[in-house]
């Protein structure tokens, strides 16, 4: 496989190789900015694409690494963390954050390291998708190589199933 264009994404793809990483980061032709278009452009069900969504709590961010076919349920994450509330990061609080945009923030290469929760739901698919730092960039792995490579913690953090548009594999 080649090595990735694009700056950041070449750079996620030494991060992930040097923390042994089983996978490797590709480039798709189309856009992998939600998860259902991700799983649209990879073929794969909605539910293996682990989407990334940050959150502000009082500040501070918070890396929310859900099923994407799944809402993450905003109150049961602020009770989990014990606080009263979190909300959605403005594209500014991730870029800050994460040095990544909206649509492919990857679960490592942040500037500073970010607490992170990663949905128990993902544990059901033995390949999970993850962005790698570009909108159009992914990479494979597994949920037990989340876990790891964020040194994230386990958690329920979803609503229920989303509604599927009838072109995304289910």
């Amino acid at each position: 496989m080649s090595r990735p264009e694009h700056p950041r994404v070449a750079a996620l793809s030494t991060l992930l190789a040097e923390a042994g990483a089983t996978g490797q980061v590709l480039e798709l032709p189309g856009s992998a900015r939600t998860a259902a278009e991700a799983a649209t452009e990879l073929g794969v069900p909605l539910g293996a694409i682990a989407n990334s969504l940050v959150f502000d709590v009082d500040g501070a961010p918070l890396l929310v690494l859900t099923s994407g076919a799944h809402r993450v349920d905003v109150p049961k994450v602020a009770a989990l963390l014990g606080v009263p509330g979190i909300r959605r990061a403005s594209a500014d609080f991730v870029r800050r954050h994460t040095g990544q945009p909206i649509g492919g923030v990857a679960p490592i290469g942040h500037p500073e390291p970010i607490g992170t929760l990663v949905d128990i739901e993902l544990a059901r698919h033995d390949r999970v998708w993850a962005a790698a730092g570009h909108p159009r960039a992914v990479f494979p792995t597994s949920y037990e190589e989340l876990l790891r490579l964020t040194g994230g913690t386990a958690a329920e953090v979803g609503d229920g199933p989303v509604t599927l548009p009838e072109s995304v594999p289910s």
